[in-house]
């Protein structure tokens, strides 16, 4: 039986680095894609040689991880990176299948006589498709330190890295969620025209806590985008594809939600009902913002309680949801967490699941809230619950850790009807009574009302539009 030779390995690799013909100039793939916010974070870890540790890029499935590493590369080839000390291979390509990562880099080492203590720059895309790749990885990381290992995964390599302590101290991982609607406004091109700052400075009654404040001109027009966003807002593709666009849904489903429901969490994990799995996801896509508890989502699903459990970890590893825990009244929370929020990190996979939305459809107003919820994502901010009781509710509580006391709350409406029937609020008042140091005023979403102070049975409140909220939380991070 014939092996792949060394000579088809060094010539894939020939012709996935272009870069080593044409040098410095060469053109690299995605270049003219614009980058994503967090690239600038990215580049300078990986410029930064006093770590000496792997790099590894983790997020859902086409949010544009393979499209980061191009353009790290491209900025190396612009600060004067010898275009030769650049290795870029996708594991996901068969000719790799079965090789070693240490055998590449020999193949690597002998094509260009590079030294143990060379400087280099290697980008492993997609290393979940190699078995037990953090080992091999940390070995590389430990035999040649002058070397920057930089590899991106999604969600099988994030849950194996989360099973395992092997390469405990040997990486630093990031997490590149979906897209935050300040991005999509970026994207699109209407950041300029649906955006204008309102202040330089963080606002000085502390309503935020998120920095600078903005608004709309247009905000009907803001809307339109907030709700596209929406329905297939969160994946760089979908955004710059008008073919993509003209069936999100299909794209969405069988690109994203199907290959990690179907293929990543079976195989990792050894699920043998992945019909059991989906059932459980497809209850949970539809509740996304709604409270849920074990008992309910076993009779809607039909899947066991403690196989629910299980199931909620991977799926949250995987990045496809968040869990929220609830709180009472008075700020305490459950020893036994029998009721939770599921959140999905990206709504744009409700609308692939069961149709796209518009601004008066039911399910509105919680996935405001879930995109709400979703511009937290990047900078994985675990003090936020929601609270309730039998007579109320906050959608969006943040505990201080060190004082396990409200620090601010927010109440997230798709309506403007609280501005004027305030009894609407009566349940934020009734939290505020039972935590008199919650910052004040109290934020309340809106549909279009913005900037409007009022008092009410003595606490103060301010109104902003969701979808203004929405992209100070990405804009702001």
């Amino acid at each position: 039986m014939l092996e792949i030779s060394k000579q088809d390995i060094v010539a894939r690799l020939e012709f996935d680095n272009p870069w080593w013909e044409d040098g410095q100039e060469s053109p690299v793939a995605y270049e003219e894609t614009p980058r994503r916010k967090y690239f600038e974070m990215f580049s300078q870890n990986i410029l930064d040689a006093s770590v000496r540790r792997a790099l590894v890029l983790m997020g859902p499935r086409r949010v544009g991880k393979t499209v980061m590493v191009y353009h790290s590369i491209r900025m190396l080839l612009d600060t004067s990176v010898s275009a030769k000390n650049i290795l870029y291979l996708s594991l996901e390509t068969p000719i790799y299948t079965g090789l070693s990562l240490e055998r590449i880099i020999i193949y690597f080492q002998e094509l260009f006589e590079h030294q143990r203590d060379s400087k280099l720059f290697i980008f492993f895309d997609e290393i979940q498709y190699l078995r037990a790749w953090e080992i091999h990885l940390k070995s590389l990381v430990d035999s040649f330190p002058s070397y920057r290992f930089v590899a991106t995964g999604s969600a099988a390599a994030a849950l194996r890295l989360k099973s395992t302590e092997s390469g405990a101290g040997r990486f630093s991982d990031y997490v590149l969620p979906p897209l935050t609607f300040s991005e999509y406004l970026m994207f699109v091109g209407k950041e300029d025209e649906l955006i204008v700052e309102e202040a330089k400075e963080p606002d000085p009654y502390g309503r935020l806590s998120i920095g600078k404040r903005y608004g709309s001109p247009n905000i009907e027009e803001l809307n339109r985008e907030f709700i596209n966003y929406l329905n297939f807002g969160g994946y760089p593709e979908a955004v710059f594809s008008k073919t993509i666009r003209q069936d999100p849904g299909q794209y969405i489903k069988s690109d994203i939600i199907d290959k990690v429901l179907l293929r990543d969490l079976p195989s990792l994990y050894g699920i043998s009902d992945i019909q059991e799995l989906n059932r459980l996801f497809t209850t949970l896509a539809y509740n996304s913002g709604y409270e849920v508890n074990l008992e309910g989502l076993s009779k809607s699903s039909g899947v066991a309680k403690n196989t629910i459990k299980r199931y909620l970890e991977y799926l949250e590893a995987a990045f496809l949801i968040r869990r929220v825990e609830r709180i009472d009244r008075s700020a305490k929370r459950f020893k036994r967490a029998t009721h939770f929020k599921v959140y999905l990190t990206n709504p744009s996979m409700r609308a692939a699941l069961f149709g796209q939305i518009d601004a008066d459809s039911a399910a509105m107003g919680a996935m405001a809230e879930t995109a709400i919820f979703s511009q937290w994502q990047h900078v994985r901010l675990m003090e936020l619950y929601y609270a309730r009781w039998k007579t109320g509710e906050i959608d969006i509580v943040h505990l201080n850790q060190t004082h396990q006391s409200p620090s601010w709350i927010v109440e997230v409406k798709w309506s403007d009807r609280p501005y004027t029937a305030h009894a609407e609020l009566d349940n934020c008042i009734a939290f505020l009574k039972n935590n008199p140091g919650t910052m004040q005023p109290l934020t309340v979403t809106s549909r279009t009302i913005k900037d409007a102070d009022f008092v009410y049975q003595g606490m103060r409140f301010w109104f902003i539009p969701s979808s203004v909220y929405a992209y100070m939380l990405g804009k702001n991070d």
